[in-house]
């Protein structure tokens, strides 16, 4: 009776949560999107991120993707957690609800998102489009992370670096270790989304467009990853996992590591310079000002001819 009434109280509170959001109405119904937000600043970033990401994902899964998702921007932290609940990590700036069709981002005027707008709406609309494909089944995440950020060209420096570190220290994960990246550290994380990536990508480029959509087509019904894989690939899971860690492990390596940390200590120096020279302009400022200063202040203290001050004697000398 007890778990009864429990769910029947969760079951109200979803209910009574959905009526709140249905009398929202959008700040702007684009085309393919409606957008919400508390002011439209944002709205151009987030349609020209959605038009590139449509005119992308439409080649990369041969869909017309015509459905139209909600996209929210929150200025408050509190808003963001409620529309969200607890799906993503504290770190989380960003997240797409396939059933509710909806985008939620933190707003960049109120919070440091880590990345720019535009990457995270084409990441997250990307999403949307890979849960639309599959219907009722739930994509591997490294696939959908790595489409997501393959569609955002999410690619860095810090991620070239992530990779190298876990090459060489032995902290790469495994394709089935990516399922749990919610659970993840930030750091853990970040190796995560870079072999997600990295893994798509190899997919793409070895075995090709095609190849993606016989493994999206075999998982949506439901057929076992091992077989998904070897109807793509010619491989089981197992067998293109080490193919595609092989190519990471050929890729980033000692080499790499000693690069990027060259490039690091390179960035660190040229901060250290810009310090130093703005340092040194503002006190050549402050001198110069000084120097005016002191012009505007009289030094000369004999109240004789200011001509020829020694030629009259002054008035006001007690020790003559």
């Amino acid at each position: 009776m007890r778990l009864l009434i429990s769910g029947s109280i969760l079951i109200l509170a979803i209910l009574l949560n959905g009526v709140v959001f249905a009398e929202e109405s959008p700040l702007s119904e684009r085309p393919y999107f409606d957008f919400y937000a508390e002011s439209a600043h944002f709205l151009p970033v987030v349609d020209s991120a959605i038009s590139s990401a449509r005119a992308e994902l439409e080649v990369v899964l041969g869909d017309t993707l015509g459905y139209k998702p909600s996209v929210y921007i929150e200025s408050s932290l509190e808003r963001f957690r409620e529309r969200i609940g607890s799906m993503v990590p504290d770190w989380g700036a960003a997240v797409a609800i396939p059933f509710r069709g909806q985008i939620i981002i933190k707003s960049p005027a109120n919070f440091r998102l880590g990345k720019s707008l535009y990457e995270l709406t084409k990441h997250e609309y990307a999403h949307l489009a890979l849960a639309e494909r599959f219907g009722m089944v739930r994509p591997p995440r490294w696939l959908d992370e790595g489409l997501a950020m393959y569609t955002a060209f999410e690619w860095s420096w810090s991620n070239s670096f992530a990779l190298s570190r876990a090459v060489t220290f032995g902290g790469l994960l495994s394709l089935e270790e990516i399922e749990g990246i919610n659970r993840l550290d930030q750091n853990r994380a970040e190796t995560a989304y870079a072999q997600s990536y990295l893994a798509v990508k190899y997919l793409l480029d070895t075995y090709g467009v095609e190849a993606l959509n016989i493994l999206i087509d075999s998982l949506s019904r439901k057929a076992p990853i091992e077989s998904a894989m070897m109807a793509a690939t010619g491989s089981d899971r197992d067998g293109f996992e080490q193919e595609y860690l092989n190519f990471l492990k050929g890729r980033y390596n000692l080499l790499t590591l000693f690069i990027d940390m060259s490039y690091l200590w390179l960035f660190l120096a040229i901060v250290v310079v810009i310090g130093f020279v703005l340092r040194y302009r503002r006190k050549k400022k402050a001198y110069e000002q000084w120097d005016e200063e002191e012009k505007l202040q009289s030094t000369d203290f004999d109240y004789g001819d200011p001509d020829n001050p020694e030629e009259i004697e002054d008035e006001d000398k007690p020790w003559s």
